[in-house]
């Protein structure tokens, strides 16, 4: 090893890369900061500080992991704090730790949501879970709190999309770009929880970008809306005995209502109000909403009036086979989709956009179609009101709906449409 060589100066990236072996670069912006390389290529932070009248050397990182301003600030902290930052790292709990903590306040309400102030839903819940049990613990659970830094959670970013946690003998673990960047979000959402619990000073993920979304543009043609249609009507028939009927219902009324899926199969008796063509929900992604409800979507509500299942036990619309909310609609909807031929991109957010879509095409206005599929911004608008949906409204939602039937049926309207005169 050559001659330990120590030298005082302001560091910067050309001293790292020009450290030999033995060399130690001291800083003159922080003291007691340094670099050094021992052995090898690797070159590393460390501080010599006194604790107690005891002199301590600790390494803070390597320099492939940390950058120079992050070490520097690490260096600070050591400094103005007065706990040994050595039996501080042995005490630390780790990014696993964290993770629990989180879902425990998660899930017993104590977490509440930065815009709405409520708390997690159960199905959001229970994304969280799977995202941290099959990649951020896997990849950074054994890893102390304080020691993640921007550059690991790029790293940890893209082994997720590279497939690195799907190789590790996990079933049903996914990885690809967009898996990866929404367990990004849900990472920087407990470091977030970990700095308002002062766990640590800063948030790793803030400043990684992601990888970008693909933009949701796909919509229905006219074909397949017809495909759909006469999908349905087979999976009506003999061809459709595999298909859970309140699942065919589901799926005709996603399609003319333009609802989220969820809120469609949590739909209960209860909320709707067939005489004044109106449904009042408590509990949406946007909170409480008031829909309008057309001709045709009633249709379909009355075919279910008389279906009986355990899950009107429930007060369920559309239940499942076992009589609660429906949790295998997507097997149904993959077997209604391969009868209509769809490609494998129409998924049943497909309907919600393409709805949206027919009413633009149709002149509606963005406000228009906010309210006909409970947009937050539109709802807010009037959320003191507890009137039902105004007849214009209504007679909106009665012409793309009808749009949809008549692309459903092959040109021919179920009924006409009802003209009101605005004023």
């Amino acid at each position: 090893m050559a001659k330990n060589v120590r030298v005082r100066k302001r560091i910067g990236l050309r001293d790292i890369d020009k450290l030999g072996p033995g060399e130690i670069v001291w800083d003159e912006l922080v003291t007691g900061f340094g670099i050094r390389r021992q052995k090898g290529t690797k070159v590393v932070y460390f501080l010599k500080y006194r604790y107690r009248g005891q002199q301590r050397w600790d390494t803070i990182g390597r320099t492939d992991v940390l950058t120079l301003d992050e070490a520097r600030k690490k260096a600070r902290e050591i400094l103005s704090t007065d706990v040994d930052p050595r039996k501080a790292k042995r005490k630390e709990p780790t990014v696993a730790d964290l993770c629990d903590m989180y879902l425990r306040d998660a899930q017993s309400g104590r977490l509440l949501l930065p815009r709405s102030g409520r708390p997690k839903k159960p199905k959001t819940l229970a994304t969280d879970l799977s995202r941290i049990e099959s990649h951020i613990k896997p990849l950074l659970g054994d890893r102390g709190i304080s020691t993640v830094t921007r550059r690991d959670v790029e790293n940890f970013m893209h082994d997720v999309a590279g497939g690195k946690t799907k190789a590790l003998d996990r079933a049903k673990v996914l990885g690809g770009k967009g898996t990866a960047s929404r367990t990004v979000s849900t990472l920087s959402a407990i470091f977030s929880y970990a700095v308002s619990h002062e766990l640590r000073s800063d948030n790793p993920v803030r400043g990684v970008r992601k990888f970008a979304d693909n933009p949701r543009d796909k919509r229905l043609t006219n074909e397949e809306y017809m495909a759909l249609g006469n999908a349905l009507r087979l999976a009506e028939g003999p061809e459709g005995k595999s298909v859970w009927p309140p699942a065919i219902a589901a799926t005709r009324f996603l399609v003319l209502s333009g609802w989220r899926r969820g809120e469609a199969l949590g739909l209960k008796w209860s909320e709707i109000d067939i005489s004044r063509r109106t449904v009042r929900l408590e509990d949406t992604k946007t909170g409480r909403s008031v829909r309008p409800l057309s001709h045709p979507v009633c249709e379909v509500l009355k075919t279910m009036k008389g279906f009986k299942d355990p899950g009107f036990a429930q007060g369920l619309v559309f239940p499942s086979t076992k009589g609660g909310v429906q949790t295998a609609f997507r097997e149904s909807w993959v077997k209604i989709a391969a009868l209509a031929q769809l490609p494998k991109d129409v998924t049943p957010h497909v309907l919600r956009h393409s709805f949206a879509s027919e009413a633009f095409d149709l002149g509606k206005d963005q406000f228009t179609i906010g309210w006909l599929l409970g947009h937050k911004r539109e709802q807010s608008t009037t959320a003191g009101y507890t009137h039902p949906a105004g007849k214009v409204l209504l007679a909106e939602a009665d012409i793309v709906a009808d749009r949809i039937v008549e692309l459903m049926s092959h040109g021919s309207l179920v009924r006409e449409a009802q003209v009101v005169p605005i004023r």
